[in-house]
């Protein structure tokens, strides 16, 4: 074999003493990547900061004349920076009242959570007819274009109380998935085919400001063969992506049934239901309950019965965050807000966004902490053991749209 001459070898390591640069150019990189990546030795592991709580996105409506006073404290109670609320009543005193409200309370005008709906965004329903379920979806319209990040979509009557902190229902809602539809329904819908499905109605609240007595007809309709009909409480915990959905409709099944519920008495206790059943991307995300608490008579009525101190330990214990209904200012909504909730008269239920001393009966909400911290009570532990009743295997999948 011939030998390299002298010459020949010099052009070779002049050659690899200029690639060099070259070449160690990945090594470098990957080297100093590593280092990036790794942790210096002796330190602890890096951990990803915890994902904020859900937002909650509530609806606090009035139906009847004098629902303002019982809205204020209502919102009082259900207040927290971190959600968002909208409020629909139809009376014009009441609206700019609430309005007056909502703008003389420091928390809500800084955190800017609060909307009273205008004149033109809500006026009289029907709660029998489909108005009722129009005005929900029209609130559910503008909490979205409003208000960004809120998972959870809850509707509650001037009525309604909560029987927990807001503390304590976010710090729950944290563990479980944004895709949850906490909605009682079935599809036995027994005497509810003939009173409600079969009926042909107007809601004259379409038409004529202030008349939302609904007129039914003599005619009756069959019941529809290209879906099952399902019914159940209109009182929901609704998630926003099903929202997008029944609002959006990139699925034509929420116009179709949206046009079949204007002729269906109470339809607000059916349309959601029906909807989210007949839909394969949505049905096997239910949970059959509204958690609400709610007493009822035997043989039961229509409505719940209104509760009372009777109630309380019943309602204390149930896990539930809501309850339905109250009469105005029965004073078991006072041992619900010393016992329950911690809240002082006039004042909001205190979490851990305030940051205020309650030494010598003062408000510690006057001064603000931040919106996502929470302090969760001992309380919220029956709500964890509600939802893990409601997530067992024999609760769970065999009581979704059945």
């Amino acid at each position: 074999m011939r030998k390299p001459t002298p010459a020949h070898r010099r052009r070779w390591t002049r050659a690899l003493l200029l690639a060099l640069p070259l070449l160690s150019l990945p090594i470098l990189y990957a080297a100093l990547g590593a280092a990036r990546s790794s942790s210096p030795v002796g330190s602890a592991p890096r951990r990803r900061p915890p994902e904020p709580p859900p937002r909650l996105a509530y609806l606090i409506t009035g139906a009847a004349p004098g629902d303002g006073p019982r809205i204020r404290r209502l919102l009082r109670a259900l207040y927290h920076p971190w959600n968002c609320y909208l409020i629909g009543v139809a009376g014009e005193d009441e609206r700019a009242d609430l309005e007056a409200f909502v703008r003389g309370q420091e928390a809500p005008r800084r955190y800017g959570n609060v909307r009273v709906a205008a004149a033109g965004e809500w006026g009289a329903v029907s709660p029998r007819g489909p108005t009722e379920l129009a005005a929900t979806l029209h609130a559910a319209a503008v909490l979205l274009r409003e208000f960004e990040g809120w998972s959870w979509f809850i509707n509650l009557s001037a009525s309604d109380y909560p029987l927990m902190p807001q503390d304590d229902i976010l710090h729950i809602f944290s563990y479980i998935p944004r895709d949850l539809n906490f909605i009682e329904h079935t599809s036995n819908i027994g005497w509810k085919e003939h009173q409600r499905a079969r009926p042909i109605l107007v809601d004259p609240a379409l038409q004529v400001p202030n008349k939302t007595e609904v007129i039914t007809t003599k005619e009756k309709r069959s019941l529809p063969s290209a879906f099952k009909i399902f019914v159940g409480s209109s009182w929901v915990v609704l998630s926003r992506s099903f929202l997008e959905f029944c609002l959006l409709g990139w699925d034509n099944l929420p116009r179709t049934l949206l046009m079949y519920f204007t002729n269906f008495l109470s339809s607000s206790e059916g349309y959601f239901h029906t909807v989210i059943c007949n839909s394969e991307y949505y049905q096997n995300t239910t949970i059959n309950s509204d958690l609400r608490f709610m007493a009822w008579d035997n043989p039961p009525r229509t409505h719940p019965v209104n509760l009372t101190s009777e109630h309380f330990n019943s309602m204390a214990n149930s896990g539930a965050p809501f309850a339905h209904s109250f009469a105005n200012d029965n004073s078991v909504l006072d041992m619900i807000d010393a016992k329950l909730l911690g809240r002082a008269p006039d004042r909001f239920t205190p979490g851990g966004w305030c940051l205020g001393s309650s030494v010598g009966g003062k408000d510690p909400c006057t001064f603000f902490g931040r919106s996502f911290v929470l302090r969760p009570t001992k309380g919220s532990a029956k709500l964890e053991k509600l939802l893990l009743k409601l997530l067992e295997p024999d609760n769970f999948r065999p009581k979704q749209c059945k």
